[in-house]
């Protein structure tokens, strides 16, 4: 949060063009928090919903004694405490709706993708032939890119009072700012989606804060439809046989092997993520020239 509520005053400070008051770092400060909340009340669902074991090196809240199910209203709190707080410090300002405009179109954005997900790759159902890299996108953007990304830059542009559109000096043409930091935010999320992808299938606890659980999930992963594009039928036959089955550790081991290329020739999931990684970051530089 303390992160979230630094990057916030950062935003605020070069989009205002000086120091903030005491009273609009306080502002800024309530708008990083209501970031945090909202992420604090997703992460706490989803790992309801996936089973997940731990969460940042901790239990995941549900797993922790005498909560279980309790979590489900203690997501509520998290997501009421964000309206809760917008009224306290923004009521009398313009833009107080669009706040909350925002905050209620990224929660339904993200819980869409949230839906395509279980869906498309419901745990007791494996069907591979329903995965592709471009559901992945679609699942990825709206469940992970709107709210990590574009929310945290959009909600500076509302509190700095940046309009929807506008026609710069000396140009003929009009340009949407929100639609421009869309744009550029995005495909960010995306790619930060695909590196969370690639720590849940090749790390370890230790580095990452959790045990990765996508293979056993029959999550629709950068990791699994990457391999699907890259495998030989042999390769195919097994990941169809054996994604999404709870594993021994053997069989889990022998599952990333063949993701990874090593029972065969083709590029291993690491170089793709690289090559993917510099399409990313070629991309945002020719947008930030722009």
């Amino acid at each position: 949060m303390e992160e979230s509520m630094r990057s916030s005053v950062t935003r605020k400070k070069v989009l205002k063009g000086r120091p903030l008051t005491d009273e609009e770092y306080l502002q800024v400060a309530v708008l990083g928090w209501g970031v945090e909340l909202l992420q604090a009340f997703f992460l706490v669902t989803d790992d309801l919903m996936d089973s997940s074991i731990t969460r940042r090196g901790q239990p995941c809240w549900y797993r922790v004694p005498k909560i279980g199910l309790v979590a489900v209203n203690d997501a509520f709190m998290l997501e009421g405490a964000i309206y809760h707080l917008l009224k306290r410090h923004f009521k009398k300002e313009p833009y107080y709706v669009d706040l909350l405009e925002l905050f209620h179109e990224i929660s339904y954005q993200t819980e869409i993708g949230q839906l395509i997900d279980l869906i498309t790759a419901p745990e007791d159902a494996v069907d591979l032939s329903k995965f592709s890299l471009q559901k992945h996108s679609m699942i990825v953007v709206y469940k992970t890119a709107f709210y990590s990304f574009y929310l945290p830059v959009a909600l500076a542009m509302l509190f700095c009072c940046v309009p929807t559109l506008y026609t710069p000096p000396n140009s003929a043409s009009a340009v949407a700012p929100y639609e421009v930091a869309k744009s550029i935010l995005i495909p960010l999320g995306e790619y930060f989606q695909i590196q969370d992808d690639f720590l849940d299938f090749a790390g370890v606890p230790a580095q990452i804060g959790k045990v990765g659980t996508d293979i056993i999930d029959n999550k629709c992963s950068w990791c699994i439809n990457t391999a699907l594009s890259l495998a030989t039928p042999d390769q195919r036959k097994i990941l169809n046989e054996n994604y999404g089955v709870k594993p021994t550790r053997e069989e889990t081991e022998f599952a990333k092997k063949i993701a990874e290329g090593k029972n065969g020739e083709e590029p291993k999931l690491s170089s793709k993520k690289s090559d993917y990684g510099k399409f990313t970051r070629n991309m945002k530089r020719t947008h930030t020239r722009n």
